[in-house]
């Protein structure tokens, strides 16, 4: 659980490759997570061109770290064949915690950084990488080796949780 414990969005990164070894845990880490009636929505845009990294950082009102990165994931869902279309936000969002607390198992850093369902976001990110239209890019992930840790403060609060009997 100390994955779960650690795991914060990280915006600052040191000038080291990210091997390729861990990327692909990163994302065999999304893969695994739940999915409604198994439809697994998700596909992978793997960007190491710093041109196309630097392009991403001005995707959105946020993104402005992702310039600090070597490498950015963009995690899609399909837009068609699914079995539960209603839920492919849960899913997605599943995929993305998994490949963040992988990413503080294996020592690095990220931070999910919103596409979907924002129609702007999605058609600037899709421009950029030249995604194509059967994939709907559902966020931005930077990831790299961390320069900052920040405090690992307990973020369990009692009074946010409530019994029903």
């Amino acid at each position: 659980m100390n994955s779960i414990f650690s795991r914060r969005s990280y915006r600052k990164f040191k000038d080291v490759e990210v091997e390729k070894e861990k990327i692909d845990m990163i994302i065999r880490a999304g893969m695994q997570a739940p999915s409604a009636c198994d439809q697994r929505p998700w596909e992978f845009i793997v960007v190491t061109n710093k041109e196309k990294i630097n392009k991403l950082a001005s995707a959105t009102p946020y993104s402005m770290c992702v310039k600090n990165s070597n490498i950015a994931i963009v995690p899609c869902y399909r837009n068609s064949g699914l079995k539960k279309p209603e839920y492919v936000i849960c899913d997605m969002s599943a995929c993305v915690e998994n490949m963040l607390i992988e990413a503080i198992e294996l020592g690095l850093g990220g931070v999910w950084i919103g596409g979907a369902p924002n129609e702007e976001r999605v058609n600037t990110i899709r421009e950029i990488l030249n995604i194509e239209k059967r994939l709907v890019p559902f966020c931005i992930i930077p990831i790299g080796y961390p320069i900052t840790k920040k405090d690992l403060d307990n973020r369990y609060d009692s009074t946010r949780i409530h019994y029903v009997n």
